[in-house]
């Protein structure tokens, strides 16, 4: 790993990722390799003038272990301490950085049951925080570290010190890090992101209609008065421009849970929370989901759509172009945040405010009401974009527009 990059890496998070204003709080949360990573952090988040910077290490085998050995009713509270610490971190305005780490099937094996119980108990408990981020109130964004176990599923012939220097590569490449100008090419990748959300709102388009040789044949409705966003976004309690995913590649919006129909593969696998789901298909009718088949994970799938009834309708659809850095790399990342940049994905659950005119002051009954995905605890990303994806958009009066062809925007 090459430390110059690494410290690039840092003031990429700092500056275009969070951009903490001087004078605000920043919360790391980190997984506890990461401790030299989330010190250059500091460093830098000091020197652009974080009044405080509070790290928040966690875990993965100390989290297995729990879910292994604990009692479900104990896993499925989340603590009155934990509450009043994130309550503090909301009145405060502190923005958030998330340091990612994931190990893809950690909890592979672990009864499917208590996981989901488990899961979807505090998922219900954390959702009136989960609004902090959801509305773009205060700045947040994520970054990811490698570790041994990620680096060899994605490189499984390689020795490990080898394939961990690869991964870094990849990270560092497709969050477009370099020796020189890193935030310069983010302000341009940003403005050429902001191109083409422009243009989908400037078309308005009733429904998107999708279809691919994997099966994929699906029309997804769009809400009325829907905004097509990507790339940064404005805090709304103090202007900070920020960037909540690093890498990203896509322009999303929101559908109407209402007017899903037709049919969807996967085209990726979905690792969620630590177990895999593979080669799944998913036929909606009226928006919901009527029926599911996965062959890797299907009980994991089935628990998901289970989890509430908006799990069964989706809340955002996101265009990524298949000629892009992430995408170009052909590696499976077994990681959402990388792999939902190379891919075409929509997500299961919850819908984001911020993609509709005036979201973000609509209560969750004002927002179900125009059609948005306000009623699941959960916010699933699946892929299923290919190279071969024909997307055609049909406006209000029937016109129809090649939007991709060939897996990419041709608008």
């Amino acid at each position: 790993m090459n430390r110059k990059l690494l410290e690039e890496f840092s003031k990429v998070a700092i500056n275009v990722g969070v951009n903490v204003k001087k004078g605000q709080k920043l919360v790391i949360s980190s997984p506890v390799e990461a401790y030299d990573f989330v010190r250059i952090l500091v460093k830098d988040a000091y020197e652009k003038g974080a009044e405080e910077v509070i790290v928040k290490y966690n875990d993965d085998e100390v989290s297995k272990l729990s879910l292994q050995n604990a009692d479900v009713e104990v896993l499925s509270v989340v603590k009155d301490y934990r509450k009043a610490e994130i309550e503090y971190f909301i009145e405060k305005g502190a923005c958030t950085l998330h340091v990612i780490s994931e190990k893809p099937g950690l909890y592979n094996g672990l009864d499917p049951q208590k996981l989901a119980k488990v899961f979807g108990s505090i998922g219900k408990e954390m959702q009136k925080y989960a609004y902090y981020s959801m509305n773009n109130i205060g700045q947040w964004s994520i970054v990811a570290y490698p570790n041994a176990e990620w680096a060899k599923k994605v490189f499984p012939d390689l020795e490990e010190k080898e394939a961990v220097s690869k991964l870094w590569d990849a990270i560092f490449y497709t969050s477009r890090i370099s020796e020189e100008n890193s935030i310069d090419a983010w302000k341009k990748h940003n403005e050429n992101i902001k191109k083409y959300s422009s243009k989908m709102n400037e078309y308005n388009f009733k429904s998107l209609h999708f279809k691919n040789s994997l099966g994929t044949d699906i029309e997804i409705g769009l809400v009325k008065d829907h905004i097509w966003e990507g790339g940064s976004s404005v805090a709304s309690i103090n202007g900070q421009e920020f960037n909540p995913n690093i890498p990203t590649e896509e322009v999303f919006t929101m559908p109407n849970r209402l007017n899903v129909n037709g049919v969807v593969y996967s085209s990726k696998p979905l690792d969620y929370h630590g177990t895999i789901i593979d080669k799944f298909k998913l036929i909606f009718k009226d928006g919901k989901v009527v029926e599911s088949f996965a062959e890797v994970g299907n009980e994991f799938l089935d628990n998901l759509l289970n989890s509430d009834e908006g799990s069964r309708h989706i809340g955002e659809i996101a265009l990524i172009s298949h000629n892009s850095p992430i995408s170009n790399l052909n590696i499976l990342f077994i990681n959402t945040l990388f792999d939902e940049n190379a891919s075409c994905h929509m997500a299961l659950g919850k819908c984001y405010p911020t993609n509709i005119k005036g979201g973000v002051n609509m209560s969750d009954e004002e927002l179900l009401e125009k059609g948005g995905n306000s009623i699941s605890i959960n916010h699933v990303d699946f892929m299923f974009g290919t190279e071969d994806m024909e997307i055609i958009g049909i406006k209000e009066n029937g016109e129809k527009v090649q939007v991709f062809k060939s897996g990419n925007f041709v608008i």
